[in-house]
């Protein structure tokens, strides 16, 4: 038997270790295979746990960044706007003058011809300063809170983008908290608050250099009033050396702008009240080299130009039937021209003006282009 099993394995011993070299061959592939498959299994698992912790994030970010803008559009922008009206009908009011016109057609109470004539020309250059005022401020301001909320999304997504290893973004953490958005969005009522008195005295300088050669009994066409009003805007910008009309939007100096809140919000001075002004600067710094930029004042110069526009229009439609040419008198429009201003401050919702600006093409471009093209934190 054990000569038998001897003389087996003699003749098949080249067999049966070949055998067994291709088995344990097979099982080692297999275990190599297997180690393998496990390996990428736990890889896509640790994608697909990736991927569903980054969607979160993701959900986080725009949820985060939509009541930034909803905060925007609700509550900064109808509040900038209401106080920006109540400020141009303060400071521009013209009723007191017409009036003395009233009042003076009285025997009793009759003016000279020369108080006449300067109260003419005072409502002259008033009427014309609130409208054009009025078209620059509602501009600038939409466009500067559209700014605002580029800036801040830009920052979230690169809040996101420091994001690893499905970490949620921390409410606690360096990044702009929502009250620190908040401080900034409050920006927006820095012109009617703070910085309407300087833009308008320009404005009207601009505009009695404009109006000085235009007599009351001159006959003026619709055409020739819009061409007016765009003078008047050159005529400003041209006055606003080295950008300065970016101060009447937004403070200079964060601290100094901190300052001012603690006061206005407390009554009284007490630096102790002051919150960490470093993020705020860092944010009207961004804002500032974006208004300066010559992209921004592409679109401030078109979106100008649309609405002084779409203001002729609506003086047209108030004076019903066509004014055969050349025109009527400069007098006879002052009224006109001074209501134009009234729609121009409406409430966001339902100011059709805002509606245009932010409808423009190249405007919506800018802002594509502004989120995408940001420089980065430094």
């Amino acid at each position: 038997m054990l000569a038998s099993a001897r003389g087996f394995w003699a003749r098949h011993r080249r067999k049966i270790l070949l055998s067994l070299g291709v088995a344990g061959a097979g099982y080692a592939a297999y275990r190599l295979y297997e180690t393998h498959r496990r390996q990428l299994v736990r890889v896509e698992q640790r994608a697909l746990e990736e991927r569903a912790a980054e969607e979160i994030i993701k959900n986080q970010l725009q949820t985060h960044f939509e009541n930034v803008q909803k905060i925007s559009d609700t509550t900064t922008l109808p509040f900038a706007m209401h106080y920006l009206r109540s400020r141009i009908m303060e400071e521009l009011d013209i009723s007191h003058l017409t009036e003395k016109l009233m009042h003076g057609k009285g025997e009793s109470s009759a003016l000279t011809p020369k108080e006449k004539y300067d109260t003419w020309e005072k409502i002259k250059i008033l009427s014309f300063t609130r409208t054009v005022s009025s078209i620059w401020a509602m501009t600038l301001l939409s466009l500067y809170v559209r700014v605002q909320v580029t800036i801040l999304g830009r920052h979230l997504y690169l809040d996101f983008a420091r994001v690893t290893d499905g970490a949620q973004l921390q409410e606690g953490s360096d990044t702009f908290s929502k009250n620190g958005h908040k401080d900034f969005l409050a920006t927006a009522d820095y012109l009617a608050t703070y910085g309407i008195n300087a833009l308008i005295t320009q404005m009207q300088r601009a505009a009695t250099e404009i109006l000085k050669e235009k007599q009351l009994k001159d006959p003026m066409s619709i055409n020739q009033v819009l061409e007016t009003i765009l003078q008047i805007l050159n005529q400003f910008m041209g006055l606003c050396e080295d950008n300065s009309w970016i101060n009447y939007l937004i403070p200079e100096n964060a601290n100094m702008y901190a300052q001012l809140m603690v006061v206005s919000s407390s009554g009284f001075d007490d630096s102790s009240l002051l919150k960490d002004v470093r993020k705020l600067d860092q944010l009207m710094s961004e804002t500032r080299i974006v208004l300066s930029s010559d992209d921004f004042r592409n679109i401030m110069d078109r979106s100008l130009k649309k609405i002084a526009s779409v203001v002729i229009e609506d003086l047209s439609v108030q004076l019903g039937t066509p004014i055969p040419p050349p025109g009527l008198p400069l007098a006879k429009l002052l009224a006109k021209v001074a209501q134009l201003s009234l729609p121009l401050l409406e409430e966001p919702d339902k100011n059709k003006h805002i509606l245009i600006i932010r409808s423009m093409p190249e405007v919506e471009l800018f802002y594509t282009f502004l989120y995408a093209n940001m420089p980065p934190e430094k």
